[in-house]
């Protein structure tokens, strides 16, 4: 079984995404305990905290994607922009890397860590 590739980028714009879903699911389990004012007080403050959070992501990805190299894919065509060395394209899932001692080798992320065991 393979792992399921991603856009470093696009996982996390999906965390934050999924951030704010979190947020209003708990306030609306809040609405449920409507006759105890503290219960339902924290519920809301818990979801509020986390649409902050979602927020405080977005500006983070939005400040890291404006640092990340923009490339063309060489398999659809498409600019895409890489984090680390190497990523996947954002619209095909093409691996990419710019570091030529990386090419022809197996995507792995782990490329990616500062510290990796050279093999």
């Amino acid at each position: 079984m393979s792992l399921k590739y991603s856009n470093k980028i696009n996982k996390i714009r999906t965390f934050a995404l999924s951030l704010i879903f979190v947020g209003f699911i708990v306030m609306y389990i809040g609405i449920f305990f409507r006759t105890t004012m503290w219960l339902m007080t924290l519920f809301m403050l818990l979801g509020l905290l986390s649409i902050i959070a979602s927020t405080v992501v977005y500006f983070w990805i939005g400040m890291l994607s404006t640092k990340a190299i923009q490339v063309i894919c060489p398999t659809c065509g498409k600019p895409t922009k890489l984090l680390g060395r190497v990523d996947m394209c954002m619209h095909c899932r093409e691996p990419l890397t710019l570091d030529p001692s990386l090419e022809g080798k197996e995507f792995d992320e782990k490329y990616n860590q500062k510290r990796q065991k050279e093999s």
